[in-house]
């Protein structure tokens, strides 16, 4: 199975290096020196890993046959896709993979019906489920814990305790002002 664990960013310097946005909880071993990787648009690939570092926070790699900024410049928005075993779990226990997740379905805790995960968008702040609903609308889940109580992968599903508005129109509006105060000043 092939997995994207990075896309290209700008090139950092002169000799080739770049910058990537990392798309794996493993970039150790995922984007490791003399890691091989495929790429999409597939022209640009297969790409080896030559070396990485850590520069103000962000990992900047070097790929054999890439020597000057013009090369690193033209690998700019490639996804860097990775072979990895279908059968492979993270190594923490509440720790997925998004092709684990895809097609899951989303029950609330009471056991209501809310759709299927779609997508898994990742965002700076949070991962977030695309889930479509069954009558063809999206509703996005923040894939935090407080939101997704249970992953369950035998019985392909995940279970969510939504804060009121998330997947309806029923949202509590929190007033700190006194109810009484509020219909004397309508009156």
């Amino acid at each position: 199975m092939q997995l994207v664990v990075a896309r290209v960013g700008r090139a950092h310097g002169i000799k080739g290096e770049v910058t990537v946005e990392v798309r794996t909880d493993e970039p150790e071993i995922r984007l490791a020196p003399g890691a091989v990787l495929a790429t999409d648009p597939a022209s640009t690939g297969p790409l080896t890993i030559e070396t990485g570092r850590v520069h103000s926070g962000r990992l900047l790699l070097r790929f054999e046959g890439v020597r000057d900024r013009n090369a690193a410049e033209a690998l700019r928005n490639t996804l860097l896709i990775a072979d990895v075993d279908p059968d492979e779990k993270p190594d923490a226990p509440d720790e997925y993979y998004d092709h684990q997740l895809m097609d899951l379905d989303v029950v609330t805790k009471e056991g209501d019906e809310v759709g299927r995960i779609t997508e898994i968008s990742h965002l700076p702040s949070q991962d977030l489920f695309v889930v479509e609903r069954p009558d063809g609308t999206e509703v996005m889940i923040p894939f935090v814990e407080e939101i997704v109580i249970e992953i369950d992968l035998d019985e392909q599903r995940a279970v969510i305790d939504p804060p009121p508005g998330l997947i309806d129109d029923r949202a509590e509006i929190a007033s700190t002002r006194d109810p009484a105060e509020e219909a004397e000043e309508e009156a």
